[in-house]
């Protein structure tokens, strides 16, 4: 799925200004609470996250958890290469973040399957980002979402999934590594309803979910169901 839209108006814009000359003034001790700049605003969250990741190289993490003072590294299941390894795992594109924020898995049995890509456009400049974002197909008729947190990160010690080809075209993945423990400066609180995909999560059959990540990894079709 294409990323919709990108709508950055003058309220937004002034919100993400007043935002970053606080971050760059030290003006907060501790964890700055993103909220008042954008809910207290009535802005729309996701806008101002892809507007800020627009103006300052930032690693955005999306976790339930409202409590975290540091990131530790951690060795996930993965099936891509870049995964496969003990690191913080965060990522340059919000939207993708805000899935892990708000889907909760602490409460529902569920895995997750998900992506983001950047794709060079036809004239090889602006990269265009698609989603694609599955979880386990028995859990999806619940409704298994929660409010979550996007949190900010300093992006001095990560490094970046390297960019390759896909499907003919020059491809990176927005993913980050960093091999030691990170401290977030910031946490913006996001709802479902903040989600712009929430009614496009598709559902997947758990023991396919080596088949899903290798047609997505090749650019394959999504496998059929097996009934």
């Amino acid at each position: 799925m294409e990323r919709p839209p990108l709508a950055v108006d003058g309220s937004t814009h002034a919100a993400i200004d007043e935002f970053l000359s606080l971050v760059e003034l030290g003006g907060s001790d501790g964890l700055l609470d993103v909220d008042p700049f954008v809910h207290a605003r009535g802005i729309t969250p996701w806008h101002f996250l892809c507007g800020l990741a627009e103006r300052r190289e930032t690693a955005f993490h999306g976790t339930g958890d409202p409590g975290i003072e540091s990131f530790e590294p951690r060795e996930p299941i993965d099936f891509a290469p870049f995964g496969h390894q003990k690191a913080v795992f965060a990522t340059t594109d919000p939207i993708w973040a805000m899935y892990y924020a708000i889907v909760d898995r602490d409460r529902y049995r569920l895995t997750l399957n998900n992506g983001c890509i950047l794709l060079g456009d036809a004239e090889g400049g602006r990269e265009l980002p698609y989603y694609y974002f599955s979880i386990t197909d028995r859990a999806l008729p619940e409704q298994p979402w929660r409010t979550g947190y996007v949190y900010l990160l300093p992006v001095e010690s990560f490094v970046s999934q390297p960019a390759a080809t896909y499907a003919g075209r020059s491809a990176r993945v927005p993913q980050l590594a960093s091999p030691v423990a990170v401290t977030p400066f910031a946490r913006l609180r996001v709802a479902p309803a903040d989600f712009p995909f929430l009614t496009r999560i598709r559902g997947h059959e758990d023991e396919r979910l080596g088949e899903y990540a290798q047609a997505v990894m090749t650019a394959a079709p999504w496998p059929g169901r097996v009934r």
